[in-house]
């Protein structure tokens, strides 16, 4: 920040007890700075030109920020820096072009030529230190955007995730997965790739199994997408979506339409339920979706609630976390609810149709169709601002299968929801889900029914892989349950599961827990009662399943260390009682390859059962391993999950562990002179991600104009500069840019310029490769330097006046502060810019 002389300090209080010296004429320009400046008592008017003034800058008569800038008595302004902008409704892009614009030196009055933003004029009122920022739209309502624009000249880049999975153990075959989801973006379309090879195991297994499900370039449009290429036939864009009997279209090629949300501007809104938070100290606060940090917030001391509206629309629990100093000293699980309704009553319909070949790509699945047409439709259509219906036919291979759906909430706190399908030659079925919430909780209703052959059918996940139904079944089958969530204060809850099933299983299951959040041994607990009476299975020998479990949680040891038990008593394998209880420990680490680490013992009628495992991260690949003995017949079986990512991008490549799940991404070099630097980037759509020094990759959002600004980790901040402290990113999905950031050392710099006669010079701006600043009326000017290129350029508008290397190690140092004395500016210092020149006066 620049500081204002305390001559400055007292000219802006004289001027507000005498707002007539700088009223303006009766016409409606506004007259220029000499003439407002008239009136002045001659020392204050030296302290009106070419030096900091505090300002307060607005466009349109709306609040941008609080900045610093100077004034010549040619009627320019020069913006030095935004100091402050907090309660500005103009967003931070808008007021990064601003900045942009007004470091440039610009004149003050009407625009004539290359002005932004549609911008008409600049003024500065001396009376309010207000400059006003003028445009064509200032007496138009301005209209919210619905769509986010595509970057104008598209983007490029290509994206790559690899997943691997493999299971196995004594007495089992091992299987496993490896899976390449691909995105990639060549101008405004985006393309995207999935294959899949597979091992499923078992006497079944002739080998691995490959194919390709996804071969595809699509086109978003506002409100549409077009896709053309190989691709898994679904219902995409619809806002509810529904459900069909039977094998859907392994692949297909041809092209596919309909709605897409892809660009639609997501208004922020608040959780309808609020998360509340209790500091004891002013801290901050982190939200974690899935293990994923999606936003993070400043909180000061006391009970306050968060800040849900930049968080993701849905229905979803997050876990937060409460640091303070540092530390972590309380996480929760909450629940985020931003149901995404549909009030557009000007667009109905909500549609999807394709139509192309089945056909198979890359494939050694011999069940997988070839050759035959598919094509469907899906629309949803909103029949009211509560009501809101579906219809999808489509055909695979010589079958049609139909689904029509209906979602209806019945008031504010309830909703229901009911879909009924039918496949030709393979059955019909019906589903119900209701939802009822009150100020303590929620009952919950399902229930479905099917009559349905499926002795020759396949299942899709979702990633891709197609497996063979499991449980074959012909008949009619029905589930039907109720459950109950109360919270009976803030430390105790109640939850309660009835349900009904017929077909696969047969009976009356009841399911009821309590649970208990408490203070006990100096550690955060948490206590769990559970008694359960369900129906018979295989693994109970066909007998009832009833029993009791006891569990607590407790937050004990050192940092990071949880310890939980249980106890309790179940129906066992051949139908007898099986007795049994555990203990687990835990320890979730900081700044180590090992992101955290478990262990469990059991004992049960059978004897004796161990597991164990560690989720690990490098930069390279991040994944989990597990272990485990059975207590039943001692065997032992584990899995390994392991995935990264691999981006291209500006001719630069990157392989992260980060996950992309946002669609594009930006690859940052960070260089540094700072030992053991640890940065962040936060990104201004939500979210903040840790960069070190060295290659990093970043996820960012698609489509959306906004930026990622750059800081310390921590509380300790070095001496030191981040260049360039901010950027701006507009991808297409798929897209991927590249940014250099360079972290340089810094010592701040005091001294004084003067003329060849030994005169202050004023005004003057002094710039270095850290940071600039501009010389008081006494010449005095004060600034971060680069500790590494001990240079300074001073310059008067747009003429570089001098230049000067200096000798750090002959300066005297004072409370950290390079005291550098007087630098005389004369033109010969431009000669030779490797000479030092600290001329003492």
């Amino acid at each position: 920040m620049f500081p204002m002389t305390p001559i400055a300090t007292a000219l802006a209080l004289f001027l507000l007890c005498s707002g007539a010296l700088a009223a303006t004429d009766d016409g409606t320009t506004p007259r220029s700075l000499l003439a407002q400046a008239k009136g002045l008592p001659a020392d204050f008017e030296e302290h009106f030109f070419d030096v900091p003034l505090a300002v307060r800058v607005e466009r349109d008569q709306l609040f941008v920020g609080e900045a610093m800038i100077v004034l010549s008595r040619d009627d320019r302004l020069t913006l030095l820096e935004f100091t402050d902008h907090d309660g500005s409704p103009i967003k931070l892009d808008e007021r990064e072009r601003w900045a942009a614009y007004l470091k440039q030196g610009v004149p003050l009055g009407a625009c004539a030529s290359g002005c932004p933003e549609q911008l008409m004029a600049v003024h500065y009122n001396l009376e309010h230190s207000l400059v006003s920022l003028l445009t064509e739209n200032v007496e138009r309502d301005a209209q919210p955007q619905r769509y986010h624009e595509l970057p104008p000249d598209g983007s490029h880049g290509l994206i790559v995730s690899n997943q691997l999975n493999i299971s196995g153990g004594q007495g089992q075959d091992t299987g496993g997965r490896f899976g390449i989801e691909a995105n990639s973006s060549m101008g405004l379309w985006n393309q995207t790739l999935n294959m899949q090879f597979s091992r499923l195991g078992g006497p079944d297994d002739d080998g691995i199994k490959h194919s390709v499900y996804s071969l595809y370039t699509q086109r978003e449009l506002e409100g549409r997408f077009l896709r053309l290429g190989y691709f898994t036939p679904n219902a995409e864009g619809l806002t509810r979506q529904l459900r069909t009997f039977g094998a859907s279209p392994d692949t297909a090629i041809g092209v596919m339409y309909g709605s897409s949300d892809s660009l639609m501007v997501s208004n922020p809104k608040a959780s309808i339920y609020p998360i509340f938070v209790t500091a004891n100290r002013q801290g901050s606060v982190e939200i974690y979706r899935n293990g994923l940090l999606i936003n993070t917030q400043i909180v000061g001391a006391g009970l306050q609630s968060l800040d849900t509206r930049t968080l993701p629309g849905g229905i979803y629990d997050v876990e937060v976390r409460l640091v303070e100093d540092g530390q972590i000293t309380a996480t929760t699980q909450e629940l985020v609810y931003k149901p995404n309704n549909w009030r557009n009553h000007d667009e109905r319909w909500r549609y999807n149709v394709f139509a192309g070949q089945e056909s198979k790509l890359l494939s050694n699945w011999d069940e997988q169709n070839s050759g035959d047409m598919t094509a469907g439709a899906s629309v949803n259509y909103l029949l009211h601002p509560r009501v809101v219906v579906g219809l999808s036919g489509r055909q695979v291979r010589d079958h049609m299968q139909y689904g029509t759906s209906v979602d209806l909430a019945v008031a504010n706190n309830a909703s229901l929801y009911a879909n009924v399908y039918q496949t030709d030659n393979y059955g019909t079925g019906v589903d119900i889900n209701g939802l009822y919430s009150y100020g303590a909780g929620s009952v919950v209703f399902s229930h479905n029914r099917s009559w349905l052959d499926t002795r020759n059918t396949y299942e899709t996940l979702s990633d891709g892989t197609r497996i063979r139904q499991r449980n074959i079944f012909t008949g009619q089958t029905s589930n039907s349950s109720v459950s109950l969530n109360h919270r009976v204060d803030v430390k105790n809850s109640l939850n309660a599961r009835l349900s009904h099933s017929e077909g696969y299983t047969e009976g009356v299951g009841l399911d009821l827990g309590w649970t208990q959040r408490t203070f006990w041994w100096g550690s955060d607990a948490n206590w769990r009662l559970s008694l359960f009476d369900r129906p018979g299975s295989a693994s109970t020998g066909d007998e009832r399943n009833r029993g009791v479990d006891f569990s607590v949680s407790l937050a004990l040891g050192g940092p990071g260390e949880h310890w939980s038990a249980s106890i309790g008593t179940r129906t066992g394998r051949e139908g007898g009682r099986d007795n049994n209880a555990s203990v687990t420990y835990r320890k979730d680490m900081q700044n180590h390859v090992l992101q955290s680490v478990s262990a469990t013992a059991s004992t049960d009628t059978y004897g004796v059962g161990l597991s164990g495992m560690a989720s690990f991260q490098t930069e390279q690949v991040d994944g989990d391993a597990f272990m485990l003995r059975s207590s039943y017949n001692n065997e032992f079986s584990g899995g390994l999950n392991l995935w990264n990512t691999f981006a291209v991008g500006e001719s630069k490549l990157a392989l992260t562990s980060q996950y992309h799940g946002s669609g594009a991404g930006m690859i940052i070099d960070v260089e540094s002179d700072v030992d053991d630097i640890a940065l962040r980037a936060d990104d201004m759509t939500g979210g903040s991600t840790a960069l070190r020094a060295g290659r990093n990759f970043i996820p960012i959002t698609a489509y959306k104009s906004s930026s990622l600004s750059f800081d310390f980790e921590g509380n300790h901040v070095p001496a030191a500069n981040i260049e360039p402290a901010r950027t701006r990113y507009h991808l297409n999905k798929g897209g991927v840019q590249y940014r250099k950031v360079s972290v340089m050392k810094t010592v701040t710099v005091l001294g004084r310029l003067i003329d060849p006669q030994g005169q202050p010079l004023k005004g003057h701006h002094v710039i270095n490769h850290a940071s600039r600043g501009v010389s008081e009326v006494d010449g005095f000017f004060s600034m971060e330097m680069n500790a590494a290129s001990p240079t300074l350029e001073v310059r008067q508008g747009n003429q570089l006046l001098c230049r000067f290397r200096l000798d750090t190690s002959a300066a005297r140092v004072e409370n950290d502060i390079l005291m550098i004395g007087d630098l005389r500016c004369t033109p010969d210092t431009l000669a030779d810019t490797a000479s030092t020149a600290a001329a003492a006066g």
